[in-house]
């Protein structure tokens, strides 16, 4: 806040940015999850498709198994009307995906991201198939042959429990130690989105690759550990990655932050649940429409950053507004919106399925110190 009331409040004015990796899932959720994202200053979107069914072929007639393309659900997204600039839709890989599909796909222009889920990995992932497969299946070499990003949720599934999450190794240190470097190897030319990263192996990983391999960062990574999650059992914390501890949190701050910064860009994940506490346990996701620069602005100040200063801003921008688009070869916007340094309340999201907590909220605060104008 400012120092007395005669103090203009710090003010950021930035250019409209792209959520690069985000979900909207169908139906009646759409039009209130979009509007939410387009309050907060969104030019573009990446919107996953591990809908219901999966978005897992590129056109209508493409695929035999039951899901949706990425030509209709592109459709369905403009018809609730969220008026973005850019839309990415990546396909879901599935046992139905073959280097012919991603070669149409891409020739089209419909095809820009393929999204690669560990099977059962997370929130609608059974229909995956191990990497291995794409592989050896030409799939990834069609990819990089036509441009095509892979988005990669990089965990490791089926380890035991004691290696799943550990303080020394988990899920995705595994991934991003052993599987990830043999991709990179195997696959030059292949650009690679290393998605919602959250361990200092990932950021050393994105960092010693090549400028084809970057990687979209989480409010929710930035801010928290696993010790906010567990302490009173927050469960609106509760993400897959989970969240770490702080020396996993410091190494992505720290990449964030740098001044040289081109490869770490915003994707909030983020992923809209009315009811977070199901039968099966607790639905993995953290929503932060609304409130997702906010979010991030906090993150930086915590991280040390001054966005009163010129030099702040821009770091802060280049990672808001700028890397993310110039991996996905987008232009960044020339409109803008404005973040300034003001306590707003925060209140849930309200939709047709009921009432979606903010992350803000669910970790507990009745405030933020930043609002868009």
């Amino acid at each position: 806040m400012p120092a007395n009331a005669n103090t203009p409040a710090p003010r950021l004015t930035l250019p409209r940015w792209h959520d690069l990796h985000a979900h909207f899932r169908q139906g009646e959720l759409l039009r209130p999850l979009l509007r939410a994202h387009a309050a907060m200053g969104c030019a573009g979107i990446l919107a996953m498709p591990n809908t219901v069914p999966p978005v897992a072929k590129v056109f209508p007639g493409d695929a035999a198994f039951d899901c949706w393309s990425i030509e209709e659900y592109l459709r369905m997204i403009r018809d609730a009307d969220g008026g973005f600039d850019d839309i990415i839709v990546p396909l879901y890989l599935s046992e139905n995906a073959t280097p012919e599909m991603i070669s149409a796909g891409a020739k089209s222009g419909l095809l820009r991201a393929c999204k690669y889920y560990p099977p059962r990995g997370t929130t609608n992932a059974e229909h995956g198939r191990p990497l291995d497969h794409y592989m050896q299946n030409g799939v990834f070499e069609a990819m990089a042959e036509h441009g095509v990003v892979l988005c990669l949720h990089g965990e490791e599934h089926g380890l035991a429990p004691e290696n799943y999450f550990d303080s020394a190794a988990n899920a995705e240190t595994f991934f991003y130690r052993e599987r990830a470097p043999r991709l990179a190897e195997k696959f030059p030319d292949l650009k690679i989105a290393a998605e919602h990263v959250s361990t200092k192996a990932a950021v050393d990983f994105v960092l010693q690759a090549g400028e084809n391999v970057a990687a979209s960062v989480t409010p929710q990574h930035l801010l928290y550990t696993a010790g906010h999650l567990l302490q009173g059992c927050k469960y609106h914390l509760y993400c897959l990655p989970l969240l770490k501890f702080d020396a996993d949190r410091a190494a992505l701050r720290a990449a964030v932050t740098d001044p040289r910064n081109t490869k770490f860009f915003a994707g909030t994940d983020s992923a809209p649940h009315a009811r977070k506490a199901t039968d099966c346990g607790c639905a993995a996701g953290c929503f932060t429409g609304g409130v997702a620069p906010q979010l991030y602005a906090m993150a930086f100040e915590e991280a040390g950053v001054d966005l009163s200063a010129p030099v702040g801003q821009g770091i802060f921008a280049r990672f808001l507004c700028c890397n993310g688009p110039a991996f996905y070869d987008l232009p960044v916007s020339k409109e803008t919106f404005t973040l300034i340094k003001e306590d707003r309340n925060v209140a849930s999201l309200a939709t047709p399925d009921g009432n979606i907590v903010t992350l803000a909220e669910g970790a507990g605060l009745k405030t933020l110190p930043w609002r868009i104008a």
